[in-house]
Formats: structure tokens, C-alpha cells, sequence
């Protein structure tokens, strides 16, 4: 049932997390290009350009997304007092 309840709160938190993905790779990528960031459609995009600016975004988008999940399951649990989700295993 949590996770019910749980889904509309985590929908929300994946879209504003993939927004501020977005805008931090747009800031980050004008420090280091003025020109915008190569696109794997485009035929003239240079390999290594393109591969930095992939990683870059994919880095950025998982560590903001990771950060905007934990942190929503975090309130959640706040203010219902239950985790939505898988807990850790305790060692043996």
C-alpha cells in the first residue's frame, strides 16, 4: 500500500529532478564550451566532444535523480513514519 501511495510523490520528484538535471548540464556545459553541446543525431557532432558531453549529462541526471529519490523517500517516511521501498539487509 506505501507504495501506492508512494508513486505520485516519486512521478513528481523523477520529472523536477530531470528539469534540475537539465539545467545544471546546461550550466556546467557553458563553462566548458560556449558552443552547445554536440547531439548523437547530428552528423558532424566530434566523437570525443559528443562522448564528454554524454557522460557529463548522464553523471549529472543519475546524481540528481538519485539525490531527488532518497530525499523523497526520506520526507515521505517523515510524514508517514514508513519507508516506500526495499530496506538494507541486516549482515549475519
Amino acid at each position: 500500500m506505501t507504495k501506492l501511495i508512494f508513486a505520485p510523490v516519486s512521478i513528481v520528484a523523477g520529472i523536477a529532478a530531470g528539469l534540475v538535471g537539465k539545467k545544471l548540464f546546461e550550466r556546467l556545459w557553458g563553462v566548458v564550451d560556449d558552443a552547445e553541446p554536440p547531439k548523437p543525431e547530428e552528423r558532424p557532432a566530434p566523437i570525443g566532444k559528443l562522448a564528454f558531453a554524454l557522460a557529463i549529462e548522464g553523471a549529472l541526471f543519475r546524481l540528481v535523480k538519485g539525490l531527488t529519490d532518497h530525499g523523497s523517500r526520506y520526507a515521505f517516511s517523515r510524514l508517514t513514519g514508513s519507508w516506500p521501498g526495499e530496506r538494507p539487509q541486516q549482515a549475519k
